[in-house]
């Protein structure tokens, strides 16, 4: 017998502690969004009457000839901005972005249990979680998206523990994303007068995760969202996108770009990946650096896919204004605190704009 998706308990079994997610309830046919998933207004998204995010990507292969300057700028320019921009010639190969996004589907096409299995309470490995929505547990309105998330240890324990049927992609998605990770860090803390060396590079970006998320058709797209409005946490975000799009981004209050305040598509490019300052990076910058607010519009014509690369510091590592930008500034706007108690307060919460770095603000709003 099908589950009551009109009752609120009947649909979270179903959906949250079985295993089904989204896509298993969407599967069983739906004609409407359940409550459940109906955001309040000012939480949808009104895809009509946003604009484009205009700007073109940045080719990270100019960086090697006579325009290197010219790009440094583009690039810091994007990040005391709005922090998002797309970059080409990236070094990842354009057929393995293809592949990506073919293992994906195959990966969210299976039956509930071959999935489920990867749950957070029964997860054969401490390295792999599938589950849906992001604390579904805590959220007032569900988000529309289910995810596998693989955690990075070496490549023998990703190739032992990750799903099989995205395991090899995925891996070699990460290696080959990490020298452009590791350029554009070099870039950005050197245009704040730091020159970390390598170790310290690697320290900001000690744990790595690909998550795959997935958004199943949604009959009513303007009610729910597929990823409420966040900042991503971590130091560096790299995300594919699919060709169908629905990532929305926010002007920031403090920038002198467009109209503040207001949410603009990101229009996927092909062969193209999205870069994100993380709030790990705007701290790092006391400020300078902005983490973008971000959310994920639904649709009700195609299922989509998303594929980002988390990277975050160790653990252990203590996290504060870089002392050079603190001289330059003559105060620090942000508290040191070890990186794995502000992890525990992020995924603690639900989704709400850009709240987690409260934690760390020394005079919060």
């Amino acid at each position: 017998m099908a589950p009551s998706f009109d009752n609120g308990n009947s649909l979270f079994d179903f959906v949250v502690r079985q295993g089904n997610g989204v896509k298993g309830m969407v599967d069983l046919g739906l004609s409407k969004v359940p409550q459940a998933y109906i955001q309040p207004p000012e939480e949808q998204i009104d895809k009509d009457n946003a604009s484009k995010h205009g700007q073109p990507p940045i080719d990270l292969s100019r960086l090697d000839g006579p325009d290197h300057d010219e790009v440094v700028k583009e690039i810091v320019r994007a990040a005391e901005t709005l922090g998002f921009f797309q970059v080409v010639n990236h070094g990842v190969p354009v057929d393995l972005l293809e592949s990506l996004k073919d293992a994906a589907h195959t990966f969210f096409s299976q039956p509930p249990e071959r999935k489920a299995v990867y749950r957070k309470e029964v997860s054969p490995t401490p390295l792999v979680k599938y589950g849906t929505s992001f604390v579904p547990e805590k959220e007032k309105a569900l988000e529309w998206k289910d995810y596998i998330s693989m955690a990075y240890t070496n490549d023998a324990e990703a190739l032992e523990h990750w799903p099989v049927e995205c395991r090899e992609v995925a891996l070699e998605y990460l290696k080959t994303s990490l020298e452009m990770v590791k350029k554009l860090l070099h870039i950005l803390t050197e245009n704040l007068g730091a020159k970390l060396d390598d170790s310290k590079i690697d320290a900001l970006i000690g744990r790595k995760t690909v998550n795959m998320n997935f958004y199943p058709t949604c009959p009513n797209p303007d009610l729910t969202v597929g990823v409420g409005r966040h900042s991503d946490f971590g130091t560096l975000t790299v995300l594919l996108q699919d060709g169908i799009g629905g990532l929305y981004v926010n002007i920031p209050e403090d920038t002198d770009i467009g109209k503040r305040g207001e949410w603009v598509e990101i229009p996927p490019i092909h062969g193209a990946l999205v870069i994100n300052i993380g709030d790990m990076l705007q701290i790092l910058s006391n400020g300078r650096y902005k983490s973008a607010e971000h959310r994920v519009r639904t649709t009700s014509t195609k299922s989509r896919v998303s594929i980002p690369i988390f990277t975050i510091p160790k653990l252990t590592e203590k996290i504060a204004p870089l002392p050079q930008v603190v001289e330059k500034d003559g105060v620090a706007h942000y508290r040191e605190f070890v990186l794995e108690d502000y992890m525990n307060n992020f995924f603690g919460n639900p989704h709400e704009g850009k709240k987690s770095l409260d934690f760390a603000r020394i005079n919060p709003a």
